[in-house]
């Protein structure tokens, strides 16, 4: 089997009650030797984990075990502390918040920056523009800067830009609830699509029965840390243990 994806030792630190403009600000700093005193905790701590192509793997956990910021760093958004992350091939994170985007940024400018963020070029993302702002339904609104959105419609439009391009690698963060039910229909349908036409899909869901069913492999996450990997029968079964 040939590996799509491989985390090797990842570390991951948060400095408490701070928000990622803080976290990039604080690691400049480190970069310039300068000390800070930011208390922090352990987002992610000794993550090693091949995902080999073709599979499908499902991420559970509970709330604050980290499932979400391990896309995160799969995907770019968040540069580990230490260890390395090898990609081979495109990705895109379906995530129903829109990480990533600039909320002083109009929705456009949002549509080439969040691209760029999931490593796809300038002329990819002018290739798609008209066709990100036709399935967001945000015509009206995509020349406005990004904070005059609700968060439904920041939701959209990230949707929209992560669905826009056919990856190898898809990445699903509880996306699946997102919007009015007309634009939830139509979203689940795309995903499902995605689901089918890509080669290797990593999916966060509360959603056991579904993941048993598509799962070749889960992950229980706690603590920052990779609890168990196995099957999804066996993943699943220690964790009602656990939780009782």
């Amino acid at each position: 089997m040939t590996p799509v994806l491989e985390l090797n030792n990842i570390t991951l630190d948060y400095p408490k009650g701070q928000s990622v403009l803080s976290i990039i600000k604080r690691k400049i700093l480190q970069l310039l030797r300068k000390k800070t005193i930011a208390p922090h905790y352990r987002g992610l701590d000794g993550i090693n984990l091949t995902i080999n192509r073709g599979e499908v793997i499902g991420v559970i956990g509970r709330n604050g075990s980290s499932k979400s910021t391990l896309l995160k760093v799969m995907a770019g958004i968040f540069t580990p502390d230490e260890g390395t992350v090898l990609i081979d091939g495109d990705i895109s994170l379906l995530s129903g918040v829109g990480q990533g985007m600039n909320k002083h940024l109009t929705g456009r400018e949002n549509i080439h920056l969040y691209g760029s963020i999931l490593g796809h070029s300038k002329e990819t993302m002018d290739s798609l523009t008209d066709q990100i702002i036709e399935f967001s339904e945000l015509h009206d609104f995509i020349d406005e800067p990004l904070r005059t959105y609700s968060s439904g419609m920041r939701a959209r439009l990230g949707i929209s830009v992560a669905t826009a391009v056919k990856p190898d690698l898809l990445l699903i963060d509880e996306v699946l609830g997102v919007g009015d039910p007309g634009f939830k229909k139509k979203s689940q349908e795309k995903i499902r699509k995605m689901m089918d036409d890509s080669n290797t899909v990593i999916i966060v869901s509360h959603s056991f029965g579904l993941l048993k069913e598509i799962c070749d492999r889960m992950i229980m996450m706690e603590k920052g840390r990779i609890r168990i990997l196995g099957t999804p029968e066996e993943v699943i079964s220690k964790y009602n243990e656990i939780e009782g």
